[in-house]
C-alpha cells in the first residue's frame, strides 16, 4: 500500500454534511478526516445511519457539504467549481450503488444504461465506437456483449450489479466509490463480486473507497479501515493492525459482533455493547490521536493512557 504523500489522490478535511432546516439541523457527518492513496482500498465501516454513504455521496457531489474540503488530485471539488472541474470529476470519480436494481433504469436496455455517461460526457463520440465501448465494458465484468440489448429486469442480482460496475468501468475512471456493492446480493454471489472487484483493480490501476458495514468482508479487500460512529471517524489502522489491536470500544463492539463459524464458540461468546453515555467527555474532549505508527483513534488523555498501557503490556480486549 503507498505510504508517500505524493501519492494522496483524495484527502477530506474536516467535512460536515448537515440535512433539514436552517432552524432544525440535523449533522450527518461532522469532523471526518482521511486521505486515501492512489492504488488502495479504503474501508469505510460502521452501523446503518453512521454516515458512511453521506461522505461517499458527498465526494461525488451528490450531497452538498456545509463545511470542510474535499481535495482531488490538489483540487477543491466541494461547493461551486468550474464546469471544467465538474466534468473531469464526473469522469474521474464514479459510484456503484448499494441496490443494483433501483440503481438502474428499468425501462431502459442495457446498452443505454451503461453508455449513458459517455453520451454526456463524449457527445461527439460515433455510435460504433460507443457500442463498442460497451462491449468492452460488458466484457471486463464477465457479460456477453449480446446482454446489451436486454433490460434490467431480466438479469439475476449478482449480474445487475455487474451492470452497475460496467457503466462505472465505461468512463475510465481512477476512483471508484463502492457503496455496499454486495449487501443486497446472494451470499454466493458476494466472493464472486469481490474478486471481479479486486481483478479491476489490478488490471486497471483503480482506487477504491468501500463503504460496509461487515467487518469480514472489509478484511478481505480493504488496506486501510476507518471505522465511523455517528458521522465522527473514531479509529482509523491498516486491516490487520485493526483486527489484531482494535482499540476504539465501538471497533470493539462492531469486532464481536462477527458470527463465528464454530456454533459452540458462537453460543457462548459474549457480545461487547458500546455505550457511549457512559464514557464522560466534559472536561476531557477527545481528540484524533495517533497512538501507534498509521493507527489513530478519538480518545481523550485518559483513554489515549489506557490505550498506551495496552499496547506495552499486549493486553489486547479480544482474542487475535
Amino acid at each position: 500500500m503507498p505510504s508517500d504523500k505524493q501519492d494522496v489522490l483524495l484527502q477530506v478535511r474536516d467535512l460536515e454534511v448537515r440535512f433539514g432546516t436552517k432552524r432544525r439541523p440535523f449533522i450527518a457527518v461532522q469532523g471526518v478526516n482521511f486521505d486515501i492513496y492512489k492504488g488502495e482500498t479504503f474501508g469505510l465501516v460502521g452501523e446503518s445511519g453512521s454516515g458512511k454513504t453521506t461522505i461517499g455521496r458527498a465526494i461525488i457531489r451528490i450531497n452538498p457539504t456545509s463545511a470542510g474540503d474535499i481535495i482531488f488530485k490538489g483540487e477543491k471539488i466541494n461547493g461551486p467549481i468550474s464546469k471544467e472541474l465538474d466534468r473531469k470529476v464526473t469522469q474521474q470519480i464514479q459510484m456503484i450503488f448499494q441496490d443494483p436494481m433501483a440503481s438502474l433504469n428499468e425501462r431502459a436496455k442495457v446498452d443505454y444504461i451503461v453508455s449513458e455517461g459517455l453520451m454526456n460526457v463524449a457527445k461527439d463520440m460515433p455510435r460504433q465506437e460507443r457500442e463498442k465501448s460497451v462491449a468492452e465494458a460488458l466484457a471486463d465484468v464477465g457479460l456477453l456483449p449480446e446482454f446489451a440489448s436486454r433490460f434490467p429486469h431480466e438479469f439475476s442480482g449478482g449480474q445487475r450489479q455487474r451492470i452497475g460496475i460496467a457503466r462505472s468501468l465505461i468512463m475510465e475512471p481512477e476512483f471508484i466509490i463502492a457503496d455496499e456493492p454486495i449487501s443486497a446480493l446472494d451470499v454466493s454471489i458476494r466472493a464472486q463480486v469481490l474478486n471481479l472487484l479486486s481483478h479491476l483493480q489490478r488490471k486497471k490501476g483503480l482506487t477504491y473507497l468501500f463503504i460496509a458495514h461487515d467487518l469480514s468482508v472489509m478484511r478481505f479487500i480493504c488496506d486501510r479501515i476507518a471505522v465511523i460512529h455517528k458521522g465522527q471517524i473514531v479509529e482509523l489502522s491498516e486491516t490487520e493492525q485493526l483486527f489484531a489491536n482494535p482499540l476504539h470500544p465501538y471497533t470493539q463492539a462492531l469486532l464481536s459482533a462477527i458470527p463465528l463459524p464454530d456454533p459452540l464458540l458462537e453460543r457462548n461468546k459474549e457480545l461487547m455493547i458500546y455505550d457511549p453515555a457512559c464514557h464522560d467527555y466534559t472536561t476531557d474532549k477527545p481528540t484524533w490521536q495517533e497512538i501507534e505508527p498509521n493507527h489513530f483513534v478519538l480518545a481523550n488523555r485518559q483513554e489515549r493512557d489506557s490505550y498506551l498501557h495496552r499496547i506495552a503490556t499486549c493486553d489486547w480486549p479480544l482474542p487475535k
